[in-house]
């Protein structure tokens, strides 16, 4: 029975696996014309706008509907371009410079004493001869009144002294004294002299000293922290002083330029040319003040190959402060009636510098140039450029040497108009199968 039962169930079980197969060779098959539709829908798709054009159709591809519209040489690349002109260029050296004051003075006491009175605030703008502090002033106007008592007793007595030489000098003349006698009283009268002159001298300093006791501003400023209070003791040694006084109308600026602009610089200065600076703030985008070159320094840092250099500016506007950083820009000559473009026309390739030049029919041609001065914007050509040329100054990155472009701003030219499609047809002339009907109805 198990025999009649495995012999039965045999041509079953090839049955079932006959249906499988061809399921497989079927999906296979499918999968296979799946691809090749896929390949020619692709083929097509990229050879339809080479396909040649029905007549009496409009042309489709280049210069037509889908194509761009220059033909021969794949799609135009739409461009910013500029014209080269003759302008006036500035020729500037920049660097980077510290702002220093003028005058920086730390205003220390001329004589000891009691601090009684502090007359300035932190941070106040001073003038020359302002009262910054007063010293306890008694000492000094007790000392004056003896230097004076003093003066004036030994001019008493010099004055004695020459009304007694005066007699003894008659006395003299009528052969009543001694020659002896005259002579002492006229020593005398020069040792009073020199006495008086030295009273003199003891009351001068004397008053300078009570004058001391009122500390001024010897320069014009700002006062910085105060660094002593009211009811100390000061005196002449004292290293910190009353106050620091920093002056900032003018101000310098100070600078390091390359040694190879040194004999520029001196020859513009040694013509008696006046040589402007500007001073910009750290982003380079705001002016803080305008200056005067000033002067170089005596002699070059082997370090670094530069020399510094100072500037002055009158910071009216308090917009330089001391060892501030700040960009500086130095006008050192103009060149006048050169050419300049743009400087985003000026590409940078292995074998120089170069542009790419617009031509009447649209193309592009890479031409070497050689640049010259530059500014934030434009750049001198010195060869290579003529005035009234243009040049791309957008897009040149997808460029190359006969590529045709299409300006930024103006229409594109119709596929009539460009060589190889055919002239334009005139306005109101007939087709040839137009001119046969009406012939025929005449």
């Amino acid at each position: 029975m198990q025999e009649e039962n495995q012999a039965g169930a045999a041509p079953a079980t090839a049955a079932a696996r006959q249906p499988s197969r061809r399921a497989r060779w079927l999906g296979r098959a499918v999968a296979v014309l799946a691809l090749l539709a896929l390949a020619g829908l692709a083929w097509y798709l990229t050879h339809r706008a080479s396909a040649p054009a029905a007549p009496g159709t409009a042309a489709r591809g280049p210069g037509g509907p889908g194509g761009p519209p220059f033909g021969g040489g794949g799609p135009t690349t739409t461009v910013g371009v500029a014209r080269a002109e003759q302008a006036d260029i500035p020729v500037i050296l920049e660097a980077l410079g510290t702002v220093t004051p003028s005058a920086t003075v730390t205003v220390r006491p001329q004589v000891s004493g009691v601090l009684t009175q502090v007359r300035f605030r932190e941070g106040q703008m001073v003038r020359a001869g302002d009262v910054l502090a007063v010293i306890d002033p008694r000492p000094f106007e007790l000392a004056l009144m003896q230097a004076e008592g003093q003066r004036r007793r030994d001019e008493a007595q010099l004055e004695l002294a020459r009304l007694t030489l005066q007699r003894y000098q008659t006395l003299l003349q009528q052969d009543s004294i001694a020659r002896q006698d005259v002579d002492t009283q006229a020593a005398a009268v020069k040792q009073l002299e020199g006495t008086v002159l030295s009273d003199r001298a003891s009351e001068g300093t004397a008053r300078l000293n009570l004058g001391y006791a009122r500390i001024t501003a010897p320069v014009a400023g700002r006062v910085g922290l105060r660094v002593v209070d009211v009811g100390n003791v000061v005196s002449a040694g004292d290293a910190a002083g009353v106050a620091v006084i920093t002056q900032l109308a003018p101000i310098d600026v100070t600078f390091s330029v390359p040694q190879d602009r040194v004999p520029e610089i001196e020859r513009r200065t040694a013509q008696g040319a006046t040589l402007p600076v500007t001073a910009l703030d750290r982003t380079r985008a705001a002016v803080l003040d305008t200056g005067l070159f000033s002067t170089l320094n005596n002699e070059i840092d082997t370090a670094t190959g530069t020399v510094r250099a100072k500037a002055r500016f009158s910071n009216a506007g308090r917009a330089l402060f001391p060892n501030q950083f700040v960009n500086v820009r130095v006008e050192l000559d103009t060149l006048r009636g050169v050419v300049v473009v743009p400087v985003a026309a000026l590409r940078h390739g292995n074998n120089g510098d170069y542009v790419y030049v617009l031509n009447e029919d649209r193309t592009v041609s890479q031409r070497p140039v050689m640049r010259g001065q530059a500014t934030t914007d434009r750049v001198q050509i010195v060869r290579g450029l003529s005035a009234g040329e243009s040049v791309v100054t957008e897009g040149a990155d997808r460029l190359k040497d006969g590529a045709r472009v299409q300006v930024a701003g103006q229409r594109p030219a119709s596929s009539a108009s460009v060589p190889g499609r055919g002239a334009s047809r005139p306005a109101g002339a007939a087709s040839r199968p137009q001119r046969r009907a009406s012939a025929a109805a005449s």
